[in-house]
Formats: C-alpha cells, structure tokens, sequence
C-alpha cells in the first residue's frame, strides 16, 4: 500500500523533472532525491529559482495531483489542475452550474455550521472557554446573512491566541504558519474535488471574480481549525516562523484525525468524503447533509482514538518520514 505525501520544495534553485515513474529533484547536474509520482497528493513549490519539466507538469496532471506555486508570504498564488479528470465530470461540472441559489444558501449554512463546531472543539481540546464560540452555531442561517462566521472568527482568534492577535495573511509569526497550514489543506480540498468530477472555480459561496478556487475556499472552512490546532502546539513550542520542521508537522495533518458522522478519518480521507457528498448533492439538485467533521468526539479524544495524532504526526516528523 503506497503513502501518499505531500511533497514541498522549499529549497531555492532546484529542478524537477520526471523520470521513469518519479519525480526528481536535482541542483545542477546532480540529483538529490525523487519520489515515485503515484506517492505523491500534492507538489507544493515554495522557493526562488524552481525550475520544472512539462513532462513533470503532464505527469501530475494525468494523476489528478495538484502543482501549487506559493508567494513570499506561503500562500498559494497559483494551482495546475488537470483538464480531464472524473468520468462523470461534464455531467457533474453542468449540475454544478445550473444549482440554485437556495441550494447553496443551504449548503453554506451547513459549512459554516461545521466550521464554528470545529472552532469550539479547538478550544475545548485546549482547555479554553469555548461557550462564546459554540453558542453562535444555532445562529446561522441559510446563507449566513448575519455574518455569524465572521462574528465566531472574532471571538474566537481572541480567546485561542490572544486579544492582540489580529488574522492578516500578510503577517509573520502564527499568520504566516497559518498560511502555510491552510495551503496544504488547500491541495488536499482541490484534489479531492478534482477527483469527484467538480470545477474547483465554481463556488457555493464566495464570489470573487479573481478567484479561480472559489470551490475550493469554500470547502476547506470547516478544516481550518485543525491547521489552527497545530499552530497552537507550535506556538506552545516557541515556533514563530515557518521553519522546515514547522512545514513538515503542517504537511503531516493528511493523516490528522478528523471526527465525521459515521466515524473518524484523516484528514485526506475526510476532505474525499466531503468532496463526493457534494458531487451527490448537486447531482439530485437537493440540500441534504454534507457529509462534515463533527464535533462528537471531541478534538482531543479524536486524536487519541482516530487514524492519525497529532502525537504520532509529530514522531513521522522527528523520524523523518514527512
């Protein structure tokens, strides 16, 4: 059984290429590693002077793995993605399009709903209040028109980092490891949809016109709080920069253990099944349940129970599996 990984090249100057089923990764004219192509879920470039094969490029795209290209700050500034992909794509592509508006009011409620358990059940695992949060999740109401998400975000930050913590992507510190722990998150979101037959740029909710992810920046809300889970312990441990064990516990979340409706999951497996509720959604054209993380059991017991640790993810780190 072959692992998937998350594969980031941080180190600047390198090339890529493929060869024989790998990818490889060289300096000049000497190869420093590869990695077989069908192990890796996603290739994250964070470096100055990267270089790649189109024969790479083609090779990832024909195995729906995204190729993510981070600016200064460790966010995503652009994504390859595959033109072909599920058998059912056109199919599930026009479902996507012609959703009506009360369909996706529906299904934003239902996110946003998640995402704000997900935040209380951060707080609870961290021993921290986490009543002023959990008590806007009745609150929301198809569409979210009152803003409760942006309400919950609030009190939320304030009571997790601190009443001067501010959440500005432009930020260093626990923003720009946040960045980098919501960009892995990220791929994982766009390659699941890929993988379910669904146009990542065709929203649910966020509209904007720059935004060729708007799918993609919708579903990954209620898995933001397990990235700020994982800041949270760095931060713990005097990490305040994106350091390379930092980028390598982040990249370990794939294997988080995620509470879901009919058990618990890492976080890659959580992100498919959420991705193909929504595929099956909008092939009947009717909003029912999305298939979320859940706040039962709680975080902590989750890790302790589940699939992945937070524990184990940090001694994949340390032994260098990661």
């Amino acid at each position: 059984m072959s692992v998937e990984r998350i594969v980031e090249i941080a180190s600047d100057n390198r090339h890529l290429a493929a060869f024989r089923g790998f990818m490889t990764v060289s300096e000049g004219r000497e190869e420093l590693g590869r990695i077989p192509l069908d192990d890796i879920s996603a290739v994250i470039a964070n470096a100055h002077g990267l270089t790649y094969s189109n024969n790479l490029l083609t090779a990832l795209a024909e195995r729906g793995t995204p190729f993510v290209i981070c600016g200064p700050n460790h966010a995503p500034a652009a994504f390859l993605w595959a033109v072909d992909g599920h058998h059912t794509q056109s199919a599930r592509i026009d479902a996507q399009i012609s959703a009506t508006q009360p369909l996706a009011k529906q299904l934003w409620k239902q996110i946003i709903q998640s995402k704000i358990r997900g935040q209380a059940s951060v707080l609870e695992s961290l021993e921290k209040n986490k009543i002023p949060v959990e008590a806007l999740i009745d609150k929301v109401r198809s569409g979210d028109p009152e803003n409760i998400e942006g309400q919950a975000a609030r009190r939320y930050w304030s009571l997790l980092f601190g009443n001067n913590f501010r959440r500005n992507r432009a930020l260093e510190g626990e923003n720009a490891l946040l960045n980098y722990g919501y960009t892995i998150i990220r791929s994982s979101v766009a390659r699941a949809l890929l993988a379910s037959g669904l146009h990542p740029g065709i929203g649910i909710h966020h509209r904007n016109a720059y935004n060729a992810m708007r799918l993609v920046d919708d579903i990954i809300e209620p898995y933001r709080p397990y990235a700020d889970f994982v800041v949270w312990h760095l931060g713990q441990e005097g990490c305040q920069e994106v350091t390379p064990d930092a980028k390598r516990l982040l990249a370990s979340m794939a294997e988080m253990a995620i509470p879901m409706k009919d058990g618990i999951y890492p976080m890659r497996r959580a992100i498919q099944k959420t991705a193909q509720s929504l595929a099956k959604i909008y092939e009947n054209g009717k909003a029912t349940k999305l298939d979320l993380p859940v706040s039962n059991p709680p975080l902590w017991q989750a890790q302790e129970e589940g699939y992945g640790t937070f524990e184990r993810a940090q001694a994949d780190v340390d032994d260098g599996y990661v």
